[in-house]
């Protein structure tokens, strides 16, 4: 079997995240691209439930290159993602807090500095059906600039990774950013950090701090 481990993993973390929340049913989607082969999730099969041979592999084009069963309708979005970032693997989900700003903003401000580790502020990619061309584009635009995620105007997010645990840790961060902010905006305006905060702590990670020794103390 093609990118047998691939898809072990692929049922792994499908089993994470719909007991995590980030999905629910059959909602969501994840890939593991393997060389010229990409390993993804099957269209219609609840994640906590698949085998690793439900999941199909295709290749940088789409086409089916082995597996019984079809691949998501939002492989189009995953592959678009392969073609213009670094990504080995990527995550899809409908995570509620994420749904929710996707809803109702066209960014998520950098309300914590673990913002950075997702490349700054969070876009919105413009709304489009999903699985169509038009979403792919979108979602491609919202990725620009080195961003490791990015959230789906009315309908979730998404989060790519140099493996499959770092993708799907990127989804838990941008679903766990997008409930401080709601929570946040529930009792108050929440405070954003500005650009010279951020400067900041992108400096202090660059030097190492100095600790001083027992004999000097």
């Amino acid at each position: 079997m093609k990118c047998a481990e691939e898809r072990q993993a692929l049922c792994d973390i499908g089993r994470k995240m719909a007991g995590t929340g980030l999905v629910s049913g059959a909602s969501g989607n994840i890939s593991v691209r393997v060389g010229e082969l990409v390993a993804v999730t099957p269209g219609g099969v609840m994640l906590d439930r698949m085998t690793p041979e439900d999941c199909p592999v295709v290749d940088l084009e789409g086409r089916l290159v082995e597996g019984e069963r079809a691949p998501s309708s939002e492989t189009p979005m995953h592959l678009a993602l392969y073609d213009c970032t670094d990504a080995a693997a990527i995550v899809h989900t409908h995570s509620t807090y994420g749904t929710v700003v996707a809803t109702t903003m066209t960014e998520l401000p950098p309300i914590h500095y673990n913002t950075l580790l997702l490349g700054g502020v969070i876009k919105v990619a413009e709304y489009a059906t999903y699985g169509t061309p038009e979403l792919a584009a979108s979602v491609r635009a919202a990725m620009e600039g080195g961003k490791r995620a990015a959230l789906m105007a009315n309908h979730g997010g998404v989060a790519i990774g140099k493996d499959l645990d770092e993708a799907y840790e990127n989804a838990r961060l941008l679903e766990w950013l997008c409930g401080v902010y709601v929570r946040a905006k529930a009792i108050g305006e929440p405070r954003i950090l500005t650009e010279a905060e951020l400067v900041q702590v992108i400096e202090r990670s660059l030097t190492p701090p100095v600790y001083p020794r027992l004999d000097e103390q």
